[in-house]
């Protein structure tokens, strides 16, 4: 038999075969940017974000307003990774925010500590894609699991 007759029987009997089991995708989660406290975090995010970009080059100390706010980002990041633990959500949202929270305090003590202008400018860097990153995590449109 030539390779063109297998390739039709074997398109004609693939054709006629029974399709399997439909399988429904599932939703997507919901997108809780719109969420008061996630709506809070990506605005705070962002405004220290602004911040923190204003340090770069210059060698004054870090202000006390800054650190807090810092703080109470990181604290409503945990808070936010404990809403969606409440919710049974299992997803990258809720690990990734905790990690932020467990991140911005270190980002912080690293951008307190800079003993020189380069160390000051890649603390400030780092500081800058971590609250970055706060913002795009929380504002991605959701996906459905792979």
């Amino acid at each position: 038999m030539s390779c063109s007759a297998a390739a039709l029987l074997s398109t004609l009997w693939l054709a006629t075969a029974p399709a399997g089991p439909a399988t429904a995708a599932p939703p997507p989660a919901a997108a809780v940017a719109i969420e008061p406290l996630f709506a809070d975090i990506v605005r705070r995010a962002g405004v220290l974000k602004a911040e923190v970009e204003a340090f770069k080059g210059k060698t004054a100390p870090i202000p006390a307003t800054f650190k807090q706010q810092v703080s109470e980002l990181a604290a409503l990041d945990m808070q936010a990774h404990r809403t969606l633990a409440e919710r049974n959500l299992d997803g990258d949202l809720k690990c990734i925010l905790r990690g932020i929270s467990e991140d911005l305090p270190l980002k912080l003590k690293a951008l307190e500590e800079a003993a020189t202008a380069s160390d000051r400018d890649l603390a400030v860097t780092d500081m800058g894609y971590l609250l970055n990153d706060n913002v795009e995590v929380i504002t991605a449109p959701p996906q459905a699991p792979v």
